[in-house]
């Protein structure tokens, strides 16, 4: 039995928000569902932080592109919501398709430097769906803190974008990533992997290691350190690499001269079979 409270219209979501605001705080963490540890920890850090924590879960179709996996996308929302009860959520709005897309919708959010690079190159539409929809919820749930994994470091940095350039009410957190025990970044899509994908996956996480090893011996050229990164993912016979990429963390632009001079996102994305995988490092 869930005894947490579900809302599924944006008026009921809306009418509680009024009460709550009164005299408590929001943490809000938006989610597609199909929780996994990852998700966990930025509610735990919602929870606190603040007096109230608000989890949805809407599987968002403007963020997938014509070829990728949103009929497939897992889920298990009857699981979701007990893991979320377990942890002592208060509030999950859960909205059905039409309630967040009507017909006739035609309004878009778009950010539209940030999303230029990494994966906004091979998925040129991602981004407005996720900015999209990011300002519906907030607009919606009225948080005063929301909550992010650094797994998505391209997303985060572009939604603290829009807040900023949009003067939104709500600061973004930003949580670390959650790994499996050999290093694999936590993510819904793991269950797509065969058994043998599985095991070469760890190849991205072993080759952010790669990079910081060399950037903690004093190696600063961005060309190097992606032609290893590069070298080691190689040897995987099941990877074939999307990307790799070394960029300035705060704004996402390149470093000239080939040069890393300040703080660096190291970022990279593969396919092992269908499955898209992202992994990122932050050296600081």
């Amino acid at each position: 039995m869930i005894n947490l409270i579900i809302f599924n219209t944006i008026k009921q979501m809306k009418n509680e928000v009024k009460k709550i605001k009164f005299n408590k705080s929001i943490g809000f963490v938006p989610t597609m569902g199909y929780l996994h540890e990852g998700h966990l920890f930025l509610v735990e850090n919602s929870k606190r932080e603040n007096d109230v924590t608000v989890v949805s879960i809407f599987v968002n179709p403007t963020q997938f592109g014509p070829n990728e996996d949103f009929e497939k996308y897992p889920r298990n929302y009857e699981r979701d919501l007990q893991m979320l009860e377990n942890l002592g959520v208060d509030y999950v709005f859960m909205p059905e398709m039409f309630e967040i897309y009507p017909e006739g919708y035609s309004t878009y959010v778009e950010e539209n430097i940030l999303t230029k690079e990494l994966c906004g190159k091979s998925r040129p539409t991602h981004f407005r769906g996720v900015t999209t929809i990011v300002n519906k919820l907030f607009n919606i749930v009225s948080p005063d803190k929301a909550y992010f994994g650094q797994k998505d470091a391209q997303q985060f940095r572009v939604l603290r974008k829009m807040v900023e350039d949009l003067n939104m009410n709500v600061e973004l957190i930003e949580c670390p990533i959650i790994r499996e025990e050999d290093g694999l970044a936590k993510s819904s899509r793991n269950v797509y992997l065969t058994s043998e994908e599985r095991e070469q996956a760890t190849a991205l996480f072993e080759s952010l290691n790669i990079a910081k090893k060399l950037l903690s011996e004093g190696e600063c050229s961005v060309s190097k350190i992606t032609e290893k990164m590069k070298s080691h993912i190689e040897t995987k016979s099941l990877i074939k690499i999307d990307y790799i990429s070394i960029l300035k963390e705060k704004n996402l632009s390149e470093f000239q001269n080939d040069i890393i001079d300040e703080t660096p996102l190291i970022a990279v994305a593969c396919f092992l079979g269908k499955t898209r995988l992202i992994d990122n490092l932050i050296h600081r």
